[in-house]
């Protein structure tokens, strides 16, 4: 099959097409045809109020541009936000399932809604962004920003997992290309989510490219030009590179869960491209990083 033919319109959703219950994006497990993995995008005017009914999945609330106040379970959370995605690391909310939230914004904003399909009802917490860990990933011209805000090393949840990954322009990232679909003690199965924002240049909006093949009995075949409120769904198979192209920087939300009772976040490379790895010890971590964040992050070869 042809990169960018039949399977890839499945998985590739630009941004405007999967609209829903009030959310400039909607994935939930129904329409992505899978089980566990779900992301709202809620797009608040100045001092617009919304509710949100989270049924059997655990939600975070997420601002990825602007401010907010999340009320739930009879307390409310003042979220500081940031300016946009390449501002740094954002405070959120984390709420359980079975519970209805609101949310409002004095100015207006974008805001995230990552979800999990699962069993064990938490409690509503609030977490500050100088909790979350940012991670420096690769070297050279695979350099990538992650912050790991819910992963499971890093933030409790009963089955979401959830990063973001910033990518400087020109720089590749999701690479070596890996997977995790199947069960074993190196790879986790996790349904995934990449939600896309890319940096507009001097003359309007930016582009990326995602790449998403598969193996042995499992065909998926996407090669996508991704720009901002995209989606890609990865039921399954080998994912990457993701690309940012000259002139771009590119970010991803990535939303996983699966059917483990582990929550693990494992993965496979691709056989024929992990050696890429063993250049990055010669190479320096591009300087261009971390995107707004004094420190410098952890550094993970």
């Amino acid at each position: 099959m042809t990169p960018g033919t039949a399977t890839s319109t499945r998985h590739h959703l630009p941004a405007g097409t999967a609209r829903g219950a009030g959310a400039s994006l909607l994935v939930t497990p129904e329409t992505a045809d899978w089980t566990y993995s779900g992301l709202a995008v809620l797009e608040l005017a100045p001092s617009e109020t919304r509710t949100w009914v989270t049924g059997s999945a655990e939600t975070l609330v997420l601002p990825l541009a602007g401010a907010c106040r999340v009320t739930c379970d009879g307390t409310t959370y003042d979220v500081h936000g940031r300016a946009d995605v390449f501002s740094g690391p954002s405070d959120f909310v984390y709420v359980p399932r079975d519970a209805e939230l609101r949310i409002t914004s004095d100015e207006g904003g974008r805001f995230a809604l990552p979800s999990a399909v699962c069993e064990r009802r938490l409690p509503v917490r609030y977490q500050p962004s100088e909790d979350v860990p940012v991670e420096l990933r690769g070297a050279g011209s695979a350099s990538r920003q992650v912050n790991n805000f819910c992963t499971p090393e890093a933030f409790e949840a009963d089955a979401l997992i959830a990063c973001e990954v910033l990518t400087p322009s020109g720089n590749w990232s999701s690479y070596p290309p890996h997977k995790h679909d199947e069960a074993s003690a190196s790879e986790s199965v996790l349904e995934e989510i990449y939600y896309f924002e890319v940096a507009d240049g001097p003359t309007g909006p930016g582009l990326g490219y995602q790449r998403v093949y598969g193996h042995d009995d499992r065909e998926i075949d996407v090669l996508a030009e991704v720009r901002s409120g995209d989606v890609v769904l990865i039921p399954y198979g080998w994912h990457g590179p993701s690309m940012a192209v000259p002139g771009y920087d590119l970010y991803y939300l990535n939303v996983m869960a699966g059917p483990g009772t582990e929550r693990a976040w494992r993965i496979c490379d691709d056989p024929a491209h992990t050696w890429i790895r063993e250049t990055w010890s010669d190479e320096d971590v591009d300087p261009r990083l971390p995107f707004g964040r004094a420190d410098d992050g952890e550094a993970t070869r």
